[in-house]
């Protein structure tokens, strides 16, 4: 894992706009997933190998995550 030099917090979402992402550190992220009219709102702390690699596929651009700006994040949470 190379985020040194890396400032947090990083924002992501899906390729689709169904999901967001604030990416606090290299273990913790928050999530809004839009279905529908709804929103869900997760905290995730990553402790198994699989989800340290979300993380740096989400801070890589990889698998579909694209950037987001921070006020595209902060107006979902409310709404």
């Amino acid at each position: 894992m190379n985020n040194k030099g890396r400032d947090f917090p990083q924002y992501r979402k899906l390729f689709n706009e169904k999901a967001f992402y604030k990416i606090i550190d290299e273990r913790h992220f928050e999530e809004i997933q839009l279905m529908g009219s709804r929103k869900m709102t997760y905290a995730f702390t990553a402790e198994k190998y699989p989800e340290i690699l979300k993380i740096q596929d989400m801070l890589n651009l990889e698998a579909g995550y694209l950037e987001c700006v921070p006020e595209e994040y902060e107006s979902l949470l409310n709404d």
